[in-house]
């Protein structure tokens, strides 16, 4: 493990990083206060600290106040090192932000079994972390494609609503379903239907730019945000999405199988929000469908759809 050690007593920092060393520990040196804080810093500060309460520069504990103001869900674990035995110093190193303390002259066998204790709970926090941000991905993303559920989707459409209202770029909002869907299933089975999804995920990502962003709307929909500068931008790349899929079968463990799209679009005006624009799209895509499919429909909100 990393350790950052903060002491100006050569003697006393030559015992302590002889110690860590000796039993597997990479040891960061600083001399004084100024330079552990400037360590604890950077992003790829050490997870636990060992701060001498006296040193030049800036105080143990005062570097303990300072590294508490960083935000952050993996914060330091910091073990106090003074001279000071009256409770109330102890008090104030622990209301300071110190985890623990150790008092000098250090016993070998006190300073790793505390390094021990600040191990496993930096530990624990990393892999609670990991637990929280896999729950998080869970709760917005599709667990058959990998790409954001209906609900993340609309929150970051309300985000691209957000930043057209800002930069009056053109905003497009395309629906698009495998045509024949059914026929797939029912002559595959619904275990290559899965994998059909999922590999025309991956066409349609593979033609997509960075920020533009895809969700699935449901069942054999997907839905696709994109920002252009030009207001011809969108026309171009979702028939550009359409072309690759028509060309390129998907493989699954019953064969390739070819597969089209039909896309419904449209650009977002003043005044509408994530439901027009999820309501107008899927009014296009409907048209598409009813037109022959395998094509991209761009519409406004002008088109009604006959009983």
């Amino acid at each position: 493990m990393r350790i950052l050690i903060a002491d100006d007593d050569v003697t006393s920092r030559l015992l302590l990083t002889g110690v860590l060393r000796k039993h597997g520990h990479e040891v960061v040196e600083t001399v004084d206060g100024l330079a552990a804080w400037d360590a604890m810093k950077r992003p790829d500060a050490p997870k636990l600290a060992i701060l001498d309460w006296v040193m030049p520069g800036l105080a143990g504990v005062d570097v303990c106040r300072r590294a508490r103001t960083i935000e952050s869900n993996q914060p330091p674990y910091i073990i106090l090192l003074t001279s000071l035995d009256q409770k109330a110093d102890i008090v104030t190193g622990l209301e300071a932000g110190a985890d623990d303390y150790l008092a000098k002259p250090f016993d070998a066998g006190e300073l790793l079994a505390r390094v021990d204790v600040g191990r496993r709970l930096v530990e624990l926090q990393a892999r609670l972390n990991e637990a929280r941000e896999a729950l998080a991905h869970e709760a917005m993303h599709d667990p058959l494609t990998g790409v954001l559920n209906r609900r993340a989707f609309a929150s970051a459409l309300a985000r691209e609503l957000s930043r057209k209202r800002r930069y009056e770029n053109v905003l497009a909002v395309g629906i698009c379903d495998v045509d024949h869907f059914k026929q797939i299933n029912d002559t595959h089975g619904h275990q290559t239907g899965d994998e059909v999804l999922c590999g025309l995920v991956r066409l349609i990502e593979s033609n997509l730019r960075g920020h533009d962003v895809l969700g699935r709307h449901g069942g054999d929909e997907f839905v696709v945000a994109t920002e252009h500068r030009r207001i011809d931008g969108p026309s171009m790349l979702y028939e550009r999405l359409r072309t690759s899929v028509a060309n390129s079968p998907i493989r699954t463990a019953a064969g390739d199988i070819p597969v089209t799209i039909s896309f419904g679009v449209t650009l977002a005006a003043a005044g509408d929000t994530e439901a027009d624009l999820l309501a107008a799209a899927d009014r296009a895509l409907y048209q598409a469908k009813s037109s022959g499919r395998n094509q991209v429909l761009v519409s406004g909100d002008a088109y009604q759809p006959t009983a």
